[in-house]
């Protein structure tokens, strides 16, 4: 099984690929719709997977309230430009200038969690724990794919 680090890590690996895929096309491609949907859809169920499993168990620590919030904070800001861009003409500049303030906020939280967070939290969620988190957090990232609809159209009638 996967460690936590390691599922986490490589999820961001594959956004990273897709951020890049997504700034190297152009309009409305299919190449860029299909990057995107992909984006989108792996981005929502990840955040989702990780605040439900490896935030809320950091949050037993007193530091781990605090990187956890600030984590989850950028989430739901991250959350909102997602759905600004869903709504948006993908062909607009606006669309373009938005997007690369998504990529640039994202590639920040990534690198933030990867060199701050996971070094902190391993004196959290130490070695025996990993792959037990790891498959929680692969578990709960599947059911989020399901989600995604229904928690969309939910938050619209807010």
């Amino acid at each position: 099984m996967t460690s936590i680090y390691d599922a986490i890590k490589k999820d961001h690996d594959r956004h990273r690929e897709l951020l890049n895929r997504i700034a190297e096309t152009e309009g409305a491609s299919e190449e860029r719709k299909q990057a995107w949907t992909e984006f989108y859809r792996d981005v929502k169920s990840h955040s989702a997977a990780e605040e439900e499993t490896f935030y809320s168990k950091l949050m037993e620590q007193t530091w781990g309230q605090d990187a956890a919030r600030h984590s989850v904070h950028e989430h739901a800001e991250m959350d909102e430009i997602l759905e600004e861009l869903r709504e948006m003409d993908m062909s607009s500049s606006g669309w373009l200038t938005r997007f690369k303030t998504l990529k640039h906020d994202y590639e920040h939280h990534m690198e933030e969690e990867e060199n701050e967070v996971f070094g902190r939290a391993k004196e959290v969620i130490g070695q025996e724990e990993n792959d037990a988190y790891g498959k929680r957090f692969h578990d709960r990232k599947q059911k989020e794919l399901g989600l995604i609809e229904e928690k969309r159209e939910d938050a619209l009638e807010d």
